[in-house]
């Protein structure tokens, strides 16, 4: 069945996501300091993002954080419908698994702790980027721009 790609592409993304949050924040201890791991490339840097990618729309009320999590299941199952309803590439259940897993991935922080954790931080060429992001960060837009890429549908 084409379905269980996505399935296994989805649980991928959210475990890997979560055992990854689960290991720098809470074994590693990042908050207490940061962690150069190939520095300046990748440092793990601490984060609690209240708001969307980059910090955008940052709201500490309980409110934001509820609509941030609705918009995120909607999306989730939006997604899932979509590639459910339609015959994808197995390239697009793949992508559309880990855009779900991830964003099934911050949801959990989310409902958990009221915020998203944060752990990977990006800086090159002179250029100090002061963003955090995680794993699922990556799988949602990976799996956005792959949705895009491989939807199955022929160049007019």
């Amino acid at each position: 069945m084409r379905s269980r790609l996505l399935l296994w592409a989805a649980l991928a993304a959210f475990a890997i996501d979560q055992i990854s949050k689960y290991l720098v924040v809470h074994v590693m201890r990042v908050a207490e300091g940061n962690i150069d791991v190939l520095p300046p490339l990748l440092v793990f840097k601490y984060g609690e993002n209240r708001g969307i990618n980059f910090g955008l729309f940052q709201g500490d009320s309980d409110t934001a954080r509820w609509v941030l999590i609705g918009i995120s299941l909607a999306v989730s199952v939006g997604v899932l419908i979509w590639l459910l309803r339609t015959v994808p590439s197995k390239l697009a259940l793949f992508c559309g698994g880990m855009l779900i897993g991830g964003a099934l991935g911050n949801v959990v922080d989310r409902v958990l702790y009221g915020y998203v954790l944060d752990f990977l931080n990006m800086s090159c060429c002179g250029i100090n980027n002061p963003f955090v992001f995680n794993l699922a960060d990556v799988f949602i837009f990976a799996g956005a721009f792959g949705l895009v890429l491989f939807d199955g549908k022929k160049p007019s």
